[in-house]
């Protein structure tokens, strides 16, 4: 870990082995903003309007990868990080720390470690600091640099009996099923980000198979996350959900609601994997033959 000044904020964290490099945000967050191969382009999107802005009650996007609790509210899903985070490094871990959010007692942590050359573990942990209990669910948020590709698995496990269904799949009140951004496939949906759009859409499902992509410019951005099958989840079930604008694409994953009580803490794990090389066209059959081998080659247990 190396201390380093990022855009505009002076105290930001780099890790780095070689070939990829991400760097920590310590005067806002938790938030990772940038995450890519040494010397090339950041696969996070950034808000150049934003990055390097600090204080004030506006909750900002900036970019990058962050942490919040599900489900959605306005009041208490946007609260601003706009103030510093406690940074510690334990035994090659760099730990993200938030001040306990004063409107719901939440507090947020990201631990963040490189396994292998390029493999990353983000441990996002929920802390209930508050004097009453909380219903929700871990939501891990990565804000995508513009010009690529949203993949989402078809679920393929199946009742044994093949009656009953398999996935569960939500649409927004904003998305349209005829949208020409978003290809219905058998094996996977795609969603392709447009900086020519004229409408945000969003798509949520079950995703049982504990993985989603992002494929721009030959780079494939994976992250896996475990599954718990019979679960309740939020959004009517969701545990992948893919959101893209004008602007960005995000691959949001969440794990199961849960009661949290006071003192008790909640973690949700994505393990990250990044290659260069990854040659496809915008067709579900050619995306699959290069992105499905890596997963499979690169599911990494929970």
């Amino acid at each position: 870990m190396e201390k380093v000044a990022y855009r505009g904020w002076p105290n930001c964290y780099r890790l780095a082995n070689g070939e990829v490099e991400l760097i920590v945000t310590g005067d806002v967050g938790p938030r990772i903003i940038r995450f890519g191969f040494i010397g090339d382009e950041n696969e996070f999107g950034e808000f150049p309007e934003q990055v390097g802005q600090t204080g004030g009650s506006e909750w900002r996007i900036y970019g990058g990868h962050r942490l919040w609790h599900a489900p959605e509210d306005r009041v208490r899903t946007y609260y601003a990080d706009n103030g510093p985070v406690q940074v510690v490094e334990e035994n090659g871990t760099l730990r993200v720390i938030q001040p306990p959010e004063a409107t719901t007692g939440i507090q947020k942590e990201m631990a963040i470690t490189f396994e292998a050359t390029n493999r990353v573990e983000v441990r996002h942990s929920l802390r209930n600091v508050g004097l009453w209990p909380i219903e929700l669910a871990p939501w891990a948020l990565s804000v995508m640099a513009p010009g690529g590709t949203g993949i989402v698995p078809q679920p393929t496990r199946a009742h044994p009996d093949g009656l009953l269904p398999n996935r569960v799949l939500v649409l927004w009140p904003y998305t349209d099923m005829r949208d020409t951004r978003i290809h219905w496939g058998s094996q996977l949906i795609l969603l392709r980000q447009d900086q020519n759009a004229q409408r945000p859409t969003k798509i949520g499902l079950s995703a049982s198979d504990g993985w989603g992509a992002y494929l721009r410019q030959g780079h494939l951005f994976l992250k896996t996350f475990e599954y718990v099958e019979g679960a309740s989840y939020p959004d009517h079930g969701c545990s992948l959900e893919i959101y893209t604008n004008n602007r960005m694409l995000e691959l949001e994953t969440l794990g199961p609601l849960q009661r949290l009580a006071p003192g008790d803490v909640v973690e949700h794990v994505e393990r990250w994997f990044l290659f260069r090389g990854v040659e496809a066209g915008e067709d579900e059959e050619s995306i699959a033959r290069a992105v499905l081998p890596l997963v499979a080659a690169h599911d990494a247990s929970f």
